[in-house]
């Protein structure tokens, strides 16, 4: 399990947070190389090289060091670092990490070291004798020359800028103010930003858009009035919808790629305080932050040394993406930003307050989600339609599943044979063979309107699917319009349930299948469709290891067979979280009958095309 804060008790002031920064780096210790340059966490399955792994994990805890310094808080292994630094750059030295070459992983580490300088250069520079300053002056320099990866990728100079600047390094501002005009053209409206032009809009619009905008916006706002306004401007306007995004004790939506960053989804609200937007009230700014750490630090994120793992709600390496190497997680101590504002600035003067009522439903159509709030906040229920990845690992099931819960999270496949390793919750899977199964994986022509979205997408060149789907909290409805030159056997997933505790109820059958257990209640409910589409209801047991809250799952799912031509489907799915749900008490709790009623169809109906054999519409 993971061990709890150092000085007990979970955080909840300025202190507790110090205290944290410090457990958390602790146990990188004993794990630097003999010239410090390096830290050597584990075996390396990146797409990078260990040199660049070894650097990675040096630089991203000066994410959080940083900080705690420039706050005044102390840290007992500075020389550690200071001396990682100057052999790092040094070329003559046998760690030296080498010059950084064009869309280099090198370039993404030079923002935690420009940070480090701007903020805390007492801690990492000042000591440094005039040959090593030289040295990763020059190594930063070079990097500002290298051509970065047209998304977030081109903050990285920039700060590097901010840190040279910090320590009187002469460089040509131009490219960077450059960078930061093509980095404002990414902003879509409503606070939102696309990562470059790219189809995601994930988390990292929060901890990357917005919080490197918000450092620069602190530290260069002096010189760069117009764009600092703007940035926090920008900042202020997607904290109003980046709050539907959490439960009100503090878990965010898993969703997306570099989930293994964990708390980092929450590091957008200590950079609202770091540039002074006061988007929310103090007091709920803080909230956000301090729920969700602590919701982090219930998880069994750390191995038993302490150090942070691959994963999401435990140490699950089949989730991380090509990209992630076993010093990735410290990008999670980006939350950790606040601990520069002194004492008494008014984020950590302000009593922690809770998150404000919300409505039930949230429809973000930049992101092309819409967020339901169930169970009084409890949990949160994200549908989506309008995103995908093709790029990194399980990018289908990270972007294009319908549904994503903060009480179920969703699931990666752990293979291409059968239901059992394709996982497919929350997901429509097609199989003209009965063992190869293809879900939605690049939706298209994405649309939101009126609370319904839709998307299409093609998994055979003869098969063209429409979807919508609607919110009705705490359930969802799903429609299907389906063309198919062939003939196809379906599975629609609901949400994947813990299947350890021993206690449940199951039913299935001809239109449903249920799980009723202390983990939770979920149920998925045929709505009917065509006739002769009708679908049995199965529990599916996929393989372990594939969901990323729990390792072992169970997913109630619809199963139809149907022949080639155009046919319509449609279900409805709930999911309750933990003891909360009617006959969670089992065996002597309620039945079904005080499950809440599935929705009808006819809220759908008006929104759809007509000539659906629902009825008119």
């Amino acid at each position: 399990m993971t061990p709890p804060p150092a000085g007990g008790g979970a955080p909840r002031d300025r202190e507790d947070m110090r205290r944290l920064v410090t457990e958390l780096t602790e146990p990188l210790v004993p794990r630097f190389s003999p010239g410090r340059a390096r830290l050597r966490l584990g075996a390396n399955a990146a797409h990078y090289g260990d040199e660049a792994a070894e650097l990675e994990a040096f630089a991203r805890p000066l994410w959080g060091l940083a900080p705690l310094a420039a706050g005044g808080g102390s840290f007992g292994h500075w020389e550690l670092w200071r001396r990682g630094l100057a052999s790092g750059t040094d070329p003559g030295h046998g760690e030296f990490w080498g010059a950084a070459t064009d869309v280099d992983q090198r370039l993404v580490e030079t923002a935690a070291i420009g940070l480090a300088l701007a903020l805390a250069p007492e801690a990492v520079w000042d000591p440094l004798s005039g040959a090593e300053r030289d040295n990763l002056a020059a190594w930063l320099l070079h990097s500002m020359t290298r051509e970065t990866v047209d998304n977030n990728w081109r903050f990285f100079p920039v700060l590097v800028g901010l840190g040279l600047d910090r320590v009187g390094v002469r460089f040509d501002p131009a490219p960077n103010l450059a960078r930061l005009e093509r980095l404002e053209s990414f902003a879509l409206g409503g606070g939102w930003y696309g990562d470059g032009p790219t189809a995601q809009r994930d988390y990292y619009v929060p901890f990357a858009m917005h919080f490197y905008g918000l450092i620069y916006a602190a530290l260069a706002g002096d010189r760069d009035p117009g764009r600092a306004e703007r940035l926090r401007e920008r900042a202020a306007a997607f904290a109003l919808d980046f709050q539907h995004w959490f439960t009100s004790d503090g878990a965010a939506v898993p969703f997306g790629r570099s989930m293994t960053y964990r708390f980092a989804q929450g590091a957008f609200w200590g950079a609202l305080a770091f540039a002074g937007v006061e988007a929310l009230p103090w007091g709920e700014v803080r909230g956000h932050l301090m729920r969700h750490l602590r919701w982090w630090l219930r998880r069994p994120i750390r191995d038993s040394s302490g150090l942070l793992t691959l994963g999401y709600g435990y140490a699950q390496p089949a989730l991380a993406e090509q990209y992630n190497a076993p010093g990735s997680p410290y990008w999670a101590l980006k939350a950790f930003l606040p601990l520069a504002l002194a004492a008494g600035h008014p984020f950590w003067a302000a009593g922690e307050e809770p998150a404000r009522e919300l409505p039930e439903t949230s429809v973000q159509p930049q992101a092309g989600v819409a967020l339901m709030r169930c169970e009084e906040g409890r949990q949160v229920v994200m549908l989506s339609a309008g995103q995908h990845h093709t790029w990194v690992r399980h990018g289908a099931a990270k972007y294009a599943k319908f549904a994503y819960s903060t009480s179920f999270g969703f699931s990666v496949p752990a293979g291409s044979w059968g239901l059992e390793q394709g996982a497919f919750d929350s997901t429509l899977a097609l199989s003209d063979d009965g063992a190869h199964w293809r879900p939605c994986e690049v939706p298209g022509d994405f649309s939101a309107r009126d609370g319904l979205l839709h998307a299409r997408w093609t998994p055979w060149p003869d098969v063209e699917i429409d979807t919508w789907l609607l919110a009705r909290s705490p359930w969802h409805v799903r429609v299907h319009r389906v063309r198919s030159g062939r003939g196809l056997l379906s599975a629609e997933g609901a949400f994947a349930v813990d299947r350890d505790p021993v206690a449940h109820r199951v039913a299935e059958g001809p239109g449903h299948a249920r799980l009723d257990s202390p983990a939770g209640l979920c149920v998925i409910e045929d709505l009917g469709g065509t006739p002769g589409a009708g679908r049995t209801g199965e529990l599916v047991r996929p393989l372990p290891g594939t969901n990323v809250v729990v390792p072992r799952t169970v997913i109630p799912t619809l199963r139809g067979e149907h022949e080639p031509g155009e046919y319509w489907l449609a279900c409805a799915v709930l999911g309750l979280s933990g003891s909360d749900h009617p006959g969670s008490g089992l065996p002597g709790g309620e039945g079904p009958a005080d499950w809440p009623e599935p929705p009808g169809l006819e809220g759908v109906l008006a929104l759809l095309p007509g000539g659906h054999p629902f009825g008119t519409g």
